[in-house]
C-alpha cells in the first residue's frame, strides 16, 4: 500500500493512492476549509472502516440496513505532537431487524478486533449505539 502527497499550497496537499484516486487535503482555519484536514482524514478513515466491517457483518446475519452514520468525535492533547487523547464513535443504524444487542456486539468486534485504523491508534476509544427503525 502506498500513497504520495504532494503541495500544492501552504495550506494545501493532494494525496493520491496507488491506483489515481485522489484526497484534497487542507489546514486552513474552520471557516475558510473546503477539504478535511489531516487529523479529520484520521476520524474519517477510523469511521469508515468500522463501518464496512460492521454492514458485512449484519447482512451476514441476514439484517437489512437501510442506513449507517458513524459520528466520530476526538479529543486531542493542547502539547505538541497534538495526538488524539480519547474518540468517541456514535453508531446510528437504520434498521427494521437488527437488535440493539446484536448491533452493540458487532459494532464493537467491528470497531475494536477488525479495525486496522482503531489498532493503528494510541487512543482510547470508546462507542455508543443508537438503533432507528424506519
Amino acid at each position: 500500500m502506498e500513497t504520495t502527497t504532494r503541495f500544492v499550497s501552504d495550506y494545501e496537499y493532494e494525496s493520491i493512492n496507488e491506483s489515481g484516486n485522489k484526497v484534497q487535503i487542507d489546514m486552513y482555519p474552520k471557516g475558510e476549509k473546503k477539504n478535511q484536514s489531516p487529523t479529520e482524514l484520521l476520524l474519517s478513515s477510523l469511521s469508515a472502516c468500522a463501518s464496512v466491517d460492521l454492514v458485512q457483518m449484519l447482512k451476514k446475519r441476514k439484517k437489512t440496513v437501510t442506513e449507517l452514520e458513524v459520528r466520530a468525535v476526538g479529543n486531542r492533547r493542547d502539547e505538541i505532537p497534538k495526538s488524539f487523547t480519547d474518540i468517541t464513535l456514535y453508531f446510528r443504524l437504520t434498521s427494521p431487524d437488527a437488535t440493539l444487542e446484536e448491533f452493540e456486539k458487532l459494532a464493537h468486534l467491528a470497531a475494536t478486533k477488525y479495525c486496522s485504523v482503531a489498532g493503528t491508534l494510541n487512543s482510547d476509544i470508546r462507542h455508543e449505539y443508537e438503533i432507528v427503525r424506519p
